[in-house]
């Protein structure tokens, strides 16, 4: 049944047909165009606009590459830097990072490692020194600390610490009262080792003055030694 069929059948139901007059296919409702007001065009240009200054702005920043100093190899602390120690790298690099321009790497050539240097990492200005870390006047002293004498706080080269005199069980310093204090020496860290596998015992490198290197050593033999922090200011 046609669309003009069901019309006329539909109104003839209701009574009020009219005769002589044709029914002809329902026109479609007038839609009207929208109007597009300027406004809104002309702010929607303008956000894209911003987009795409921010897109390439951020594009920009990406792509400059800075060319910095790389450590290629194990560089021991203390241990004068080579140039075959060192690389360069091109990177984006975050302003907030601290490391060592391609062009400046003759300056840190012959210079020597304040900390250990690991492959692959960048080096920053503070990771050398033209300095020796153990100074004129001064002697190293290897202490091996046992796991329940290492201290919780770990240790860093410059750290200053003491060696305290500890006389073994049952003996006392000869010509000492119980109640003096016991003997120490001033010390500075240059270098620790990480735990021993199996012992836990950890190396300290620690630099004294050289009159008294070889009482540190002693005690070291003796197994009379023991390792305390300083005090942040030294004293």
């Amino acid at each position: 049944m046609s669309k003009t069929r069901e019309r006329v059948e539909a109104v003839s139901s209701n009574g009020v047909l009219q005769q002589g007059r044709g029914v002809g296919p329902v026109a479609p409702p007038r839609v009207s165009a929208r109007r597009r007001r300027p406004g809104v065009i002309a702010l929607s240009l303008a956000l894209i606009a911003a987009g795409g200054a921010g897109v390439a702005v951020l594009l920009l920043q990406v792509g400059q590459r800075t060319e910095v100093v790389t450590v290629v190899r194990d560089v021991q602390v203390g241990q004068v830097v080579t140039e075959d120690d060192l690389g360069t790298a091109s990177v984006a690099l975050d302003p907030a990072v601290k490391a060592v321009r391609g062009t400046d790497l003759d300056s840190v050539v012959g210079r020597r490692a304040a900390v250990e240097l690991k492959p692959g990492s960048l080096l920053a200005p503070s990771q050398v020194t033209k300095d020796s870390l153990v100074k004129a006047g001064e002697q190293l002293v290897p202490i091996g600390l046992k796991p329940e004498q290492v201290p919780a706080t770990a240790l860093v080269p410059g750290q200053k610490v003491e060696l305290v005199h500890v006389p073994a069980q049952g003996q006392t310093d000869t010509g000492k009262t119980s109640d003096t204090l016991p003997q120490t020496i001033a010390g500075r860290v240059v270098k620790a080792s990480t735990a021993a596998p199996g012992t836990g015992i950890v190396v300290v490198d620690v630099a004294t003055a050289a009159q008294e290197g070889p009482t540190a050593a002693a005690w070291v033999a003796a197994d009379t030694l023991r390792l305390v922090l300083a005090a942040p200011d030294g004293n």
